[in-house]
């Protein structure tokens, strides 16, 4: 049984190797991606309420803030949790991802992740007091958390080559389209309705979701890992289409799960095939929000208004906002085409010196000039009006535009889909929420730790660190992250497996 079964395995081992590109490219030639474009959006609704709940705060704030009702009224010290106890939510969801990916599914995963968010709005909407509305921010957290770790993986295990670079980028492009949805709602909504309104728009995208899911098939590898093999080959038909040779992915497919039927013991944790992919992933998640990604989004409004750039800090946002949608469309469009690790390097460059650009900036333009007093905090700054002296404010607006896009070109999207794509199976679903949980416990530190570094060495310093960071970026890339472009899954594990990297050419 045993060559029989490895003749079936992958195209690489079945046939030369001239003969299994052809046939994979045939194969690629004839799917039908109709269905699975619709699955992928059923899922990516998820991250749209991801991004929407994450800069909730931006327009909500200086409503709460001047509230007449004291229990509802944010201050300095509450205004800045009501912020960032979002992140905390999201860790514990992730961490909770770790049993639910394994236990429900992928699908199923996504889909309760829909009560904790309408939970979490439904308690924004109708607050009442301070702890409603801090404890709406952690539930709708945990279920981004949720999304996160299981969104990305349900795509890239849905997904087939030709598509799945593309496809991995979606998560990135709703989280954008969300947050710039809440934005526009955010400035105009409330001219006809009260502030509760955004909470309650929260929670058309989470009903829609739920209800489009409902109707999507589960992952074909993980029905295969819980021995439903009928429902497993249903899944892949119907995503791929009936009248393609969907049967040769299943043969693949299923060997690869065979191979991982068993958990994963602590002993195996020793294996290279286990521990190298978690680590690139972890090290990934760690390093994309070590750059700063997050709190340079979460303090961008009063960011702008220190350096005294020459908009209005709002439309700043929007406009940052824009330039990050753009770039990430044009990851997904370049993805499957130039690879992975170019758009990395390219993306941890700009980075590098947008960071670089912001740090001397500040340090060096005198105060007069960039706008910064001596005696005045980023959060009070937010509430100066913004007087722009000379032309020469457009730098900090510049190297933020430069440095969202350098982020949403690659080290946004690319972290996610690399996380899905190369973690093994048999690990995925725990491993994709330890991810989750090390990107989002390293997202609150910074956040945290930002201002009371601001306010105590200046605005320049996190932007030199950020920079520092950046350089890493590069040479982690250049050291750690394999090139996946083209590569089925299988192919991925196979070379973490042997080490071979003749599977990844």
């Amino acid at each position: 049984r045993e060559p029989l079964v490895r003749k079936t395995s992958s195209s690489y081992r079945t046939f030369p190797e001239s003969t299994a590109r052809r046939l994979d490219k045939e194969y690629l030639r004839s799917l039908h991606n109709k269905r699975l474009y619709l699955a992928v959006f059923a899922a990516v609704l998820g991250n749209f309420s991801f991004g929407f709940a994450l800069v909730y705060p931006s327009p909500v704030i200086p409503v709460l803030e001047a509230h007449p009702s004291p229990a509802l009224r944010l201050d300095q010290h509450t205004a800045p949790w009501f912020g960032s106890v979002f992140t905390l939510g999201a860790a514990a969801g992730g961490l909770s991802t770790m049993l639910l990916n394994d236990c429900l599914g992928r699908k199923m995963s996504i889909m309760f992740s829909a009560l904790p968010s309408a939970l979490g709005y439904a308690l924004l909407a109708g607050a009442q007091g301070l702890w409603m509305l801090l404890l709406g921010r952690v539930l709708t957290g945990f279920a981004g958390g949720v999304t996160s770790a299981s969104i990305p993986v349900y795509i890239s295990e849905i997904s087939h080559p030709g598509v799945r670079g593309m496809l991995g980028a979606c998560p990135q492009i709703m989280a954008v389209l969300g947050s710039l949805v809440l934005y526009a709602l955010g400035k105009y909504l409330w001219l006809l309705l009260d502030w509760r309104w955004l909470a309650v728009a929260g929670e058309v995208p989470v009903l829609a979701m739920v209800l489009l899911l409902s109707f999507m098939p589960n992952s074909p590898r993980f029905l295969l890992s819980q021995g439903k093999e009928e429902e497993a080959l249903g899944s892949l038909c119907w995503l791929r289409g009936e009248d393609t040779d969907y049967a040769r992915e299943y043969e693949q497919i299923k060997d690869s799960v065979r191979k991982q039927s068993r958990r994963v013991s602590c002993a195996e944790l020793k294996d290279p095939f286990l521990y190298k992919p978690i680590l690139i992933a972890g090290g990934m998640r760690f390093l994309q929000q070590l750059s700063g990604v997050t709190c340079i989004l979460v303090y961008l409004q009063p960011i702008f208004k220190k350096t005294s750039v020459i908009l209005k800090a709002e439309y700043d946002a929007a406009l940052v906002g824009l330039v990050r949608l753009s770039a990430v469309a044009i990851a997904a469009v370049s993805m499957d085409k130039a690879g992975r690790k170019i758009l990395l390097f390219v993306s941890a460059g700009v980075m590098l010196v947008s960071n670089l650009t912001m740090g001397l900036y500040i340090h060096f333009v005198p105060a007069s000039h960039n706008g910064t007093v001596a005696n005045t905090t980023l959060v009070s700054s937010a509430n100066l009006p913004a007087e722009p002296t000379n032309y020469i404010t457009l730098i900090p607006l510049l190297a933020t535009m430069f440095f969202i896009m350098g982020y949403a070109m690659g080290w946004g999207p690319i972290t996610w889909l690399l996380m899905s794509e190369i973690l093994p199976l048999k690990a995925r679903g725990v491993a994709s929420g330890l991810c989750v949980v090390v990107s989002w416990l390293t997202a609150f530190t910074l956040t945290q730790f930002f201002l009371p570094v601001v306010n105590t060495f200046g605005l320049e310093v996190p932007f030199l660190f950020f920079a520092i960071i950046s350089a890493g970026n590069i040479l982690f890339t250049g050291c750690c992250v394999p090139e996946t472009k083209g590569r089925s899954l299988e192919q991925i594990e196979a070379f973490f497996r042997t080490g071979r990297r003749s599977f990844l050419r």
